[in-house]
């Protein structure tokens, strides 16, 4: 996943001073201020994306610090050799974040951001697949040279498992009308391009009152399966527990309910003792090893109003304890 979700950068914001129309990524701010960026630290941005947030990090990085890269995207990991190849603090790597796991940097790490979903880059080019306002090839995958894109899967699978993918990851209430029709579809000429699905999916699904496309949902849901993006970041959150020095802070940025709720039980079951259940047996000691700094952080207003995409986001940060239940001074 690679999720700078970009807004014009404002006066005063650190930005990349090479691009004469700078940008920043959504919560910008509020990541950097929860990820505690000191200057000796180690990070890992498993996320990359166009760089927003790591440019941040990096900014407040002395001559001892680390930065660890991370994206499947190779046009992001391109970026990331361009802009930040040549600095000795940077190490770059392609992949999934659920890959920190297996780099032996990724290690005592005082930071790890996580920004999920799709970027805006993946977004605005129409050759990607992953916009249905512009027509391209039927795509969606992050990693271009991995899996099977949303064409060869919508080409396979059956009605029921469509429209199960439509429910599940789109919460799309019309997933089996819409599962149908392109069954129906695709026995008179492949699915290939993001307009012949979005203009399917129109045809059968009526505008809501909220006027957004009825292709919406349909979209984001078959781009979460094809990347097994809940699955990635089930084991990633894993990964990055075990990557965190105690006193490390992980911050998440989720764009969709599901992968926030992931994120927030997530924290929640390493930081607070289940309830206590008076049939079984006494359990044993609950010892935390996460504390929730605060709840959700959501963009504010001025945010808002230069970039559409940021209100959905969600922010959530979690501090690593000191393996008996304390918080590192």
């Amino acid at each position: 996943m690679a999720g700078d979700r970009m807004r014009t950068a404002q006066p005063g914001h650190p930005a990349d001073p090479s691009t004469p129309a700078a940008h920043l990524p959504v919560l910008f701010a509020e990541v950097l201020d929860g990820l505690r960026v000191v200057p000796e630290g180690r990070y890992l941005d498993g996320t990359f994306g166009r760089g927003g947030h790591a440019r941040g990090v990096l900014e407040r990085l002395g001559p001892g610090g680390r930065l660890l890269l991370m994206d499947k995207d190779p046009e992001a990991i391109a970026v990331a050799e361009a802009g930040f190849g040549s600095d000795p603090r940077v190490s770059i790597r392609r992949g999934s974040f659920t890959g920190m796991a297996h780099w032996d940097e990724a290690r005592d790490l005082d930071g790890i951001l996580l920004d999920l979903g799709v970027s805006s880059p993946q977004l605005d080019v129409a050759e990607r697949g992953f916009s249905f306002g512009k027509d391209g090839p039927l795509d969606m995958r992050m990693d271009p040279d991995s899996g099977e894109s949303a064409a060869q899967w919508l080409a396979r699978a059956d009605e029921r498992e469509i429209a199960d993918v439509l429910w599940i990851y789109g919460e799309e209430k019309q997933s089996r009308r819409i599962a149908r029709a392109i069954v129906a579809a695709r026995a008179q000429e492949p699915l290939t391009r993001t307009a012949q699905l979005a203009n399917l999916i129109g045809s059968v699904v009526p505008r809501g009152k909220d006027r957004s496309n009825p292709a919406t949902r349909s979209f984001q849901a078959i781009r979460i399966h094809i990347n097994r993006e809940l699955a990635d970041l089930e084991a990633g959150l894993d990964a990055a527990l075990a990557a965190l020095r105690p006193g490390g802070r992980l911050a998440v940025i989720s764009f969709h309910s599901l992968e926030d709720r992931m994120v927030k039980q997530f924290i929640a079951r390493h930081s607070k003792a289940p309830p206590a259940n008076r049939r079984l047996p006494e359990a044993s000691v609950f010892v935390p090893v996460l504390a929730a700094l605060g709840g959700a952080i959501r963009a504010g207003e001025e945010e808002l109003q230069v970039n559409v995409r940021a209100r959905s986001a969600v922010l959530r940060v979690a501090e690593k304890l000191d393996g008996q239940g304390g918080r590192v001074a």
